[in-house]
């Protein structure tokens, strides 16, 4: 059992002022660079659960930091001076300051006296012109539900001379809910029994609500990380089962010789874990034809995903049924605008006729394809088309290009390369002309663009006329 004050020993002194001072003085600085780095974080993202946790912690750092400060005060300055009982205290200032955290009292269970400091009663709240509630008297102040607790505590203390160490709520007059920390111990008498119980009784509401604070911040913290994963292996799963299978070359089920030689591949963003709703797809129609596409629906996660999934279902859809590019457009338009969410989207649609290496295209609001051929590069004229999704019942022109074997189409979406260094893309013109297959192709663009810091995902699909 823990040792006890008796009534026959004074108690310890504190020690030197030199001391506690270095110590208050290192608190101090300590709390102003917190102070600092706090203020410094303030002007961070009020809806980002990591910058609300990080402010939390700066939060309750301060505060046991400001409770340190009051305790090494305390410490240095000695007790103040407790009133008699049933007389009024004077007002002070301070009755808001740090050290009015702090109160205490003694109980004389002799007597049946009770004595507070004047701390302990702006902490609970009472006038100091009214008498120090006794033991029993206390518990009407504290909540319900926490009154066993501090019987508990008390009872342990006065009969078998335990420490007290505990926490509970009370409700003060002005009905300000306040949480106190109570730690005390038995007084004993020369034969050993329990004469008086003193305990220093702490307001630690602000402290406790920074702790909470910062439990519900980590807490949100945790739910985002955990549903941004969620989204996005979402994402990823419903972008697997709609994009064409592999990252390499795309094999069509031709019914006779490949007119085309295909190959794609899909670049993640370098700065963020979203998926986005950048898409590339080949599908071999009844005719014979190759319907190519590439397109960007803005945004990121699984809604974008899915929409993206309605896209090219409808334009699969439509491009088995016979209709040409522009009128394509023109439809996806429509059902883009009729969405219930708007959304924008750019989109690159080809159709290629083998029997005479014709390819027909239409864009909307789309980089244009890239026809390299014999070591030289070009961009082919663009036809009219705005974004999908911008503006009802708009008009899409078509273009129509006549293709050799050897040559290789390149098509992507913007985000492969930023519009002022579009032009780095027919530098590969060299190096194209000895691709020996679109894979050779699609190789040497992600070498060369692969780890360029994109803000946006990007897709490159490459198609060498084979002869």
């Amino acid at each position: 059992m823990p040792s006890h004050l008796s009534a026959d020993h004074p108690a310890a002194q504190p020690p030197g002022r030199g001391s506690v001072d270095a110590l208050i003085t290192q608190t101090r600085r300590l709390k102003g660079d917190v102070d600092a780095v706090r203020r410094d974080a303030q002007g961070g993202d009020t809806t980002d659960p990591q910058d609300r946790w990080q402010r939390a912690l700066y939060d309750l750092a301060l505060h046991q930091l400001e409770d340190l400060d009051a305790h090494l005060a305390q410490l240095r300055d000695g007790p103040p001076p407790v009133p008699a009982p049933h007389t009024a205290a004077p007002a002070r200032a301070r009755q808001d300051s740090l050290l009015s955290r702090v109160g205490s009292a003694e109980w004389n269970l002799l007597t049946d006296d009770a004595v507070w400091s004047e701390e302990l009663y702006g902490i609970l709240g009472r006038d100091p012109a009214a008498p120090a509630l006794t033991l029993d008297e206390l518990p009407s102040l504290v909540l319900d539900e926490d009154r066993p607790q501090l019987t508990a505590m008390v009872t342990d203390c006065l009969v078998d001379a335990r420490p007290i160490d505990g926490e509970f709520r009370l409700v003060r007059p002005d009905g300000e809910t306040r949480t106190v920390h109570m730690m005390g111990e038995p007084v004993l008498d020369a034969d050993g029994g329990t004469a008086s119980m003193w305990a220093v009784l702490r307001d630690v509401s602000e402290l406790r609500r920074s702790q909470s604070e910062v439990r519900e911040t980590r807490d949100s913290l945790q739910l985002h990380r955990h549903r941004a994963q969620t989204e996005h292996r979402l994402a990823v799963e419903l972008q697997e089962a709609v994009l064409p299978p592999g990252r390499g070359a795309l094999r069509l089920p031709h019914q006779g010789a490949r007119s085309l030689d295909l190959a794609a591949h899909y670049l993640p963003a370098a700065t963020s874990s979203l998926i986005g709703g950048d898409w590339y797809d080949a599908l071999e129609l009844p005719d014979g034809q190759t319907l190519l596409s590439v397109g960007d629906l803005t945004g990121h996660g699984p809604a974008v995903t899915s929409d993206t999934a309605m896209i090219l279902g409808a334009l699969r859809g439509m491009g088995m049924a016979g209709t040409g590019p522009a009128q394509l457009m023109s439809w996806l338009n429509q059902l883009l605008d009729a969405t219930v969410q708007p959304a924008l989207a750019s989109a690159l649609c080809c159709r290629y006729r083998p029997d005479t290496r014709t390819l027909t295209w239409a864009q909307a609001g789309h980089p244009a394809p890239l026809l390299f051929r014999d070591g030289t590069g070009r961009w082919l004229g663009t036809p009219d088309g705005v974004l999908l999704g911008a503006t009802s019942g708009a008009s899409y022109g078509q273009a129509e290009e006549t293709l050799e074997a050897g040559d290789l189409l390149l098509l992507h979406t913007a985000g492969l390369v930023p519009g002022d260094r579009a032009h780095r893309l027919l530098d590969l013109a060299p190096r194209f002309h000895d691709a020996r297959t679109a894979q050779d192709g699609v190789r040497m663009v992600v070498e060369e663009f692969g780890g360029t810091e994109r803000d946006g995902d990007a897709c490159v699909l490459v198609a060498r006329v084979t002869p």
